[in-house]
């Protein structure tokens, strides 16, 4: 293959950072953008000399791309994926996947059927500093893994971010399947283990009709457990996990990166330092897997049954919330696809 021409469906914030990191990635070039508000589609399409669609369908009809990154809301990533894998199209997810489940199978088996790749683009295996824990965590840095806390704090007000992320038919909840899938997802991710049930508790502040915080508890398998707590406050942001290892803990922190603390008393050890090209270097990253799984150099790296994991976890922490019960999360069994 020459060099990928790849369309940009949605072209808000995480859009431009999309733009930008095929700008920096030998073998792709965006050759068409697309989003509901034409300006929008060409502000992102005018420095790249690309082709500005206000309607995903045009794009893929228009024989100008040979893979998408779909970057809307949530609710309409399933339609977008199974249109662009009629067409033959490749194709980069944003996270979450879908808002159910049963969507997520419905885009592995379009994609499937039509041999063509589905990435989920879960942007924290390719953030230094959670691929740096990782690597310590694969290495046995801190033995098995005993429990782990993540807590994520955000502005998540009207006005904090487009409307639609406070409409649940579109988002498919509030901040938890926002924010809270990056937890679910570095949870799962760094520990190499699935979850087994949860128990959650909600809340929804003022008038609006998703909810503003969570309180998650996910039993892990082999009988490690995870903490998530994502909440919507006026204190100052954060975005900390802690990994609590037999031999030691490691810390990974927006601000001061990751950082291993042994318990046999030596010196911490830093894992990855942050630096405020972190995200677009992630993003990089991510674009450049993609474009080899395109190319056939290797599978993708986050595969559409992994975005479909993160997805039924999200489900059923929801479920936990909305009845106040246990709730057992679906095995991990593949669905059968093609």
């Amino acid at each position: 293959m020459t060099a990928i021409r790849l369309g940009l469906i949605g072209a808000g914030a995480v859009g431009v950072l999309h733009a930008d990191a095929a700008a920096g990635t030998p073998g792709v070039r965006v050759t068409a953008v697309c989003d509901i508000v034409a300006e929008t589609a060409s502000r992102v399409a005018g420095p790249l000399n690309a082709a500005v669609f206000t309607d995903h369908r045009e794009l893929i009809a228009s024989g100008l791309v040979d893979a998408v990154v779909v970057n809307t809301p949530h609710a309409l990533h399933t339609d977008i994926v199974t249109d662009a894998a009629a067409a033959g199209l490749h194709v980069l997810v944003e996270k979450p996947m879908a808002t159910r489940s049963e969507d997520c199978v419905v885009m592995e088996r379009a994609c499937a059927d039509a041999g063509v790749v589905l990435f989920v683009g879960h942007i924290q295996h390719f953030l230094p500093s959670t691929a740096a824990a990782k690597a310590a965590l694969d290495a046995g840095a801190v033995g098995s893994v005993l429990a782990v806390h993540d807590w994520r704090g955000t502005d998540y007000r009207p006005g904090s971010r487009p409307a639609w992320f406070f409409d649940p038919a579109v988002s498919g909840g509030g901040v938890f399947i926002n924010i809270g899938t990056h937890c679910v997802d570095r949870l799962l991710w760094l520990t190499g283990r699935r979850p087994v049930a949860v128990t959650a508790k909600a809340v929804h502040r003022g008038e609006l009709l998703v909810e503003t915080d969570v309180l998650a508890r996910l039993e892990l398998e082999d009988g490690a457990v995870g903490h998530i707590t994502v909440t919507s406050t006026q204190l100052p942001a954060r975005d900390e996990m802690t990994v609590i290892g037999e031999r030691g803990t490691i810390r990974v922190a927006r601000g001061s990166g990751a950082v291993l603390h042994p318990d046999d008393g030596s010196a911490p050890v830093v894992l990855a330092d942050e630096s405020a090209d972190d995200v677009p270097t992630a993003f990089l990253d991510q674009l450049a897997a993609f474009a080899a799984a395109v190319r056939g150099e290797q599978p993708p790296v986050i595969p559409a049954a992994y975005g479909r994991h993160v997805v039924e976890a999200v489900e059923s922490v929801y479920a936990s919330c909305a009845t106040g019960e246990r709730v057992l999360v679906p095995d991990w069994a593949e669905v059968p696809v093609g």
